[in-house]
């Protein structure tokens, strides 16, 4: 028992914070009144679950939210099967199911829609839309939906994440311009390249692809946390500090930036006394790395 206990915890990491809680809340919040007054009353389907439940909603008067519940049950198999376990699931159900149940129960006390204008609602549901999934990420929480199938193709395939982003909620954009009107799928295009370079900011300001130099005493503990529990690759060399003149060791790694501030808690968790240099690379490509098991891991 205590041996599934401590296994259990390891998967989970670091019990979320206070904070990271308060930055789900919010981000869900946000992500409620979005779809509740910009993006349903106007037909606007950005990508993801959300724009496939209104293109659903449009044709069978469902529930929007009940819709993306039942859209989001596989993904969440999926992000719990390839990327994180229970550590995936804790940290995105709670969301999941915040946005969900509460897009159809706060739809019952805001108001349909503000504006008749198109434009303003792609406008302001992009930054509206764009704060919540910064605000998610911060909490080192996600939203589930067509992102997890992103991120499990690119750990098959190799395919660059950026790319499948565009093949998933481009192929929604295409759907919804097929019911509403190509106008409208223009309009949402717009919202959909808004939205991310809002999320960008809210989560760490403009930015590319993070490479991190790691100085660690713990080499071999830091690497198998970042391999097992963010499945990315790691290089290291030997290194002197040349005003000591102490060996240590240099990992070096890249990662996709929602996943930074994670990394930076496993490193303190495992070395509270490495030094960490986090950096921006312009692109990252090859070097794709599967899930490792628990046994390969320990090889």
């Amino acid at each position: 028992m205590r041996q599934k206990f401590k296994t259990l915890t390891t998967q989970l990491g670091p019990r979320p914070s206070l904070q990271n809680w308060f930055f789900l809340t919010l981000g869900a919040f946000l992500q409620i009144l979005n779809v509740d007054i910009f993006l349903a009353p106007a037909q606007l389907s950005p990508g993801g679950v959300t724009g496939l439940a209104i293109i659903v909603n449009h044709f069978t008067g469902w529930p929007i939210g009940m819709i993306m519940m039942a859209l989001n049950i596989p993904m969440l198999f999926l992000g719990y099967r390839y990327l994180g376990g229970f550590r995936f699931l804790v940290n995105t159900l709670y969301v999941v199911l915040l946005i969900n149940l509460g897009v159809d129960f706060m739809a019952r006390w805001l108001p349909r829609g503000i504006t008749d204008d198109v434009l303003l609602n792609a406008l302001y549901g992009a930054v509206l839309g764009g704060i919540a999934t910064g605000l998610i990420y911060r909490g080192r929480g996600t939203t589930a939906g067509s992102g997890v199938i992103s991120r499990v193709l690119q750990m098959k395939t190799g395919i660059p994440i950026s790319q499948l982003y565009i093949i998933t909620d481009g192929g929604i954009i295409l759907l919804a311009g097929l019911v509403f009107g190509w106008e409208k799928a223009l309009y949402a295009l717009l919202a959909l390249f808004l939205w991310g370079v809002v999320a960008d900011y809210v989560l760490e300001g403009p930015s590319v692809v993070r490479t991190v130099f790691i100085v660690t005493d713990m080499a071999e503990e830091v690497a198998q946390a970042l391999l097992t529990r963010l499945q990315i690759g790691v290089t290291a060399w030997p290194a002197q500090g040349k005003f000591t003149h102490t060996e240590h060791t240099v990992l070096f790694c890249s990662v996709n930036r929602p996943e930074v501030n994670e990394l930076r808690a496993i490193v303190t968790e495992v070395d509270p006394h490495a030094f960490v240099v986090i950096g921006h690379g312009h692109q990252a490509s090859g070097g794709v790395l599967r899930p490792v098991s628990p046994k390969a891991a320990k090889k």
